[in-house]
């Protein structure tokens, strides 16, 4: 009888630099495919069995569940964002999601209950024969997941597993760290903008912190709003406007551009940038996207139609507010300015205005002005100008 090779004996020095390691400053700088892939590196080379290790980042985000982080030997670091209602069915049914709803460490094989792991795209095809999954339950929002994945036959020793389970805590931390930094992110991003968001990271949150910046202004009028508003259901209401600014946001930020308010049914938006021809090129081609989407797309089963006013100009951008309740806005006549184009946009029937600055600043040659208007609030006639 042959005998059974004789398994690596790991030592506890080995395992405690790994827990340091992820507790330490190399680790705190590095990205979840950074962490993965110096993590599965380090089992290796101590005599783990791993042949697939993932991370399963749950995230607080509009639009995505959560993120799959996935390392093997010899290969590069694979990320995969999870939308919403996208989850795959061999998920819904495999032992990962019932570690994570469990809070349980689970270890699955190929067969039984929750062996649906098998088909899930990260762990296809790999000839995995056991996962060892350790749930990542952070002080408070949703559980995450690492799963260590083995081809050996037996799968993983107790002494292996125990191994896993010591530095658990240390991993938890560092994936709970980074999703932290993501939530915070995409917060931001979410509700503010990206620019914005920058702003608020570095610091600059006090109340009065303003500064001018130029910039090209945007803004964008769904016509017919309160009419609409008034005929139909709230919830068809919603669903208009949600649709409204799918297609709108798209191709503000397609842009370059940072979408500063919903404010009803109008966005405001604003391209700040190095030169004055960059912003107002990038603003012009995202009212072209605009009004091209809304004439070809009908939202929520209706034909709709848009006013786009644009201007170029300085603006003050910061905080205004009231104690620990600001919020970051543009101010300044020039934003006023794009403002009562837009009405003129909505009273005449108008797509598209520019005002002369802007019409200036771009160079594009555009001269079918329409004569001077009287704008409220400005003592001077302003010369407009009509997009193509």
């Amino acid at each position: 009888m042959r005998d059974q090779p004789r398994r690596r004996t790991i030592n506890g020095g080995s395992v405690l630099a790994i827990i340091e390691w992820l507790s330490g400053d190399e680790c705190h700088s590095l990205d979840e495919a950074g962490l993965i892939f110096g993590l599965g590196r380090q089992l290796q080379a101590i005599g783990l069995p791993v042949d697939r290790l993932t991370l399963h980042l749950m995230t607080l985000h509009p639009e995505y569940l959560g993120r799959s982080v996935a390392w093997a030997p010899e290969e590069p670091v694979e990320i995969h964002d999870r939308l919403h209602g996208a989850v795959s069915p061999a998920f819904l049914d495999s032992a990962l999601r019932q570690s994570m709803k469990t809070r349980e460490i689970i270890i699955a094989g190929r067969e039984g209950a929750g062996a649906s792991w098998q088909y899930m795209d990260i762990f296809a095809a790999r000839e995995l024969v056991q996962l060892f999954i350790v749930p990542l339950c952070n002080a408070d929002g949703p559980v995450s997941a690492a799963a260590f994945g083995t081809k050996r036959p037996t799968g993983f020793t107790e002494s292996e597993r125990q191994i896993i389970e010591r530095i658990m805590p240390a991993l938890r931390n560092a994936c709970e760290l980074r999703t932290l930094r993501q939530v915070e992110l995409s917060l931001l991003d979410t509700y503010v903008g990206p620019l914005t968001a920058q702003r608020i990271l570095g610091g600059r949150i006090r109340q009065g912190e303003i500064e001018s910046i130029d910039a090209a202004l945007l803004l964008c009028d769904l016509r017919g709003f309160t009419e609409l508003s008034n005929r139909l259901p709230a919830s068809e209401v919603m669903q208009l406007l949600n649709g409204y600014f799918d297609t709108v946001v798209p191709a503000i930020t397609g842009q370059g551009g940072e979408v500063l308010k919903f404010m009803g049914d109008a966005v405001l938006a604003f391209f700040p940038g190095y030169s004055a021809a960059w912003a107002t090129a990038a603003a012009s081609q995202a009212a072209t996207e605009i009004l091209e989407k809304i004439e070809t797309t009908q939202i929520a089963g209706m034909k709709v139609s848009v006013g786009v006013a644009l201007h170029y100009g300085e603006v003050s951008y910061g905080n205004i507010g009231s104690g620990r309740r600001l919020d970051f806005t543009l101010i300044g006549p020039d934003v006023n300015m794009v403002s009562r184009i837009q009405h003129v946009c909505s009273q005449e029937g108008r797509e598209l205005l520019m005002s002369a600055p802007f019409v200036i600043a771009n160079g594009s040659g555009i001269e079918n002005s329409i004569g001077t208007r009287l704008l409220k609030g400005f003592k001077n006639p302003v010369e407009l100008f009509e997009g193509k």
